[in-house]
């Protein structure tokens, strides 16, 4: 059996779908947050792995071709904020304001939270692509000598996390604008969060969608800054 997995092209892509598929079952059956689709798959991946003894390069042959999405399903993000240019030129003042505001807030938690733990310029830089798109964040991560398959699992967590609490942090805190919502979580958990905002309404969504393209590109660049300081 487990050779048949170690030489089937198709062996990390099925795992990888039928893991998604449970959580989605599991998400819709319970209805919590903790039961985040895409936590689930990498949690039951991970065990399925475990449990079979096969290797992560012989599941990656497979599952890299999953990977291949990213990018054009990221791309895809921009017909909601195209349904919303209206309202995004009323207001494009704030929304640039708080993208701006969110993506300083990060690179400065990261700096912060570096100096407090006394990280090294390796684990530092690795750290300050953590609410931007894996397509973008790898690339910023590698160009500064970060460890890029760290950077990744950063921002699958902070996605992941984002997805799970941002309805709940909005609440808390009273935030019942559409524009605040969708900007707040695009810049803080990207893609993954974006999912979310989608769920909360059209106009979420679309700020968050133009929040993950803006933020990843005030990152690029603020990363390359905060860099400097470590």
């Amino acid at each position: 059996m487990k050779e048949f997995f170690e030489i089937s092209v198709y062996f990390g892509v099925f795992i990888s779908l039928v893991s998604y598929g449970m959580g989605v079952l599991l998400k819709k059956r319970f209805k919590l947050p903790v039961f985040n689709p895409l936590l689930i798959a990498i949690v039951l991946t991970i065990l399925f792995l475990r449990l079979i003894h096969v290797d992560y390069s012989a599941y990656n042959e497979g599952a890299k071709y999953i990977s291949f999405l990213l990018t054009p399903a990221t791309i895809c993000l921009a017909v909601p904020l195209y349904e919303q240019l209206e309202l995004l030129k009323k207001n494009y003042k704030a929304v640039l304001g708080g993208i701006l505001s969110g993506v300083l807030a990060s690179l400065c938690c990261i700096l912060v939270l570096a100096v407090l733990f006394r990280l090294d310029h390796g684990a530092y830089v690795t750290l300050l692509p953590k609410s931007i798109t894996t397509a973008i964040g790898m690339g910023v991560s590698e160009e500064l000598g970060g460890y890029v398959p760290v950077t990744v699992a950063v921002i699958i967590v902070t996605g992941v996390i984002g997805n799970m609490f941002a309805e709940t942090i909005c609440k808390i805190f009273k935030i019942h604008d559409p524009i605040a919502k969708g900007i707040a979580i695009g810049t803080s958990s990207h893609a993954i969060g974006t999912a979310k905002a989608m769920e909360m309404g059209a106009v979420e969504g679309a700020m968050s969608s133009l929040s993950i393209v803006v933020s990843g590109i005030l990152t690029v660049i603020g990363a390359n800054i905060f860099a400097g300081f470590m």
